[in-house]
C-alpha cells in the first residue's frame, strides 16, 4: 500500500505548511527558530517537525541539545512532486511578512542576521 495518504495527511495542517515554507525559504532551521517564527510552543513545533520527518519531507540533525531541520535532499518521486508544488505555492500564494519579521527579530536576539542558505529547488 502506498504511503501517499500519510504524506497528504501531513500537509493537512496549516502549521506544517508554514514550517515547510520556512524551511524552503531559509534552508535549515533550529526548532527554536521555527517556534519563534510561528509564535508556537516548543512542544507543538517539535510535534509538527517529527510528523514531517516521519513522512519523509524533512530530515534532522542534532547539534548539542538543539535539533535542526531541513527539507529532504533526496526525496522520492512522490515527495519531490509534492515539494515542488509547495515551493511555488509558498513563493506565490501566501504572505509571509509576519513569520519573517518574527524570525528576523529572533535571529537578531540570537546574534545571527540570517538563517542557513536555502536549498536549491528540485
Amino acid at each position: 500500500m502506498s504511503d501517499l495518504p500519510q504524506l497528504y495527511k501531513a500537509l493537512s495542517e496549516e502549521p506544517r505548511l508554514r514550517i515547510l515554507a520556512l524551511l524552503m525559504r531559509h534552508g535549515e532551521l533550529c526548532v527554536c527558530d521555527v517556534e519563534a517564527a510561528l509564535g508556537a510552543t516548543q512542544s507543538k513545533t517539535s510535534r509538527h517537525m517529527r510528523y514531517l520527518a516521519q513522512v519523509g519531507l524533512v530530515e534532522d540533525r542534532r547539534e548539542g541539545v538543539r535539533m535542526h531541520y531541513r527539507i529532504v535532499e533526496r526525496a522520492g518521486p512522490d515527495r519531490a512532486r509534492v515539494l515542488d508544488g509547495l515551493r511555488s505555492f509558498a513563493d506565490e500564494e501566501w504572505r509571509w511578512e509576519e513569520e519573517e519579521m518574527r524570525l528576523r527579530t529572533w535571529l537578531a536576539r540570537k546574534g545571527r542576521t540570517s538563517a542557513v542558505t536555502p536549498l536549491a529547488p528540485g
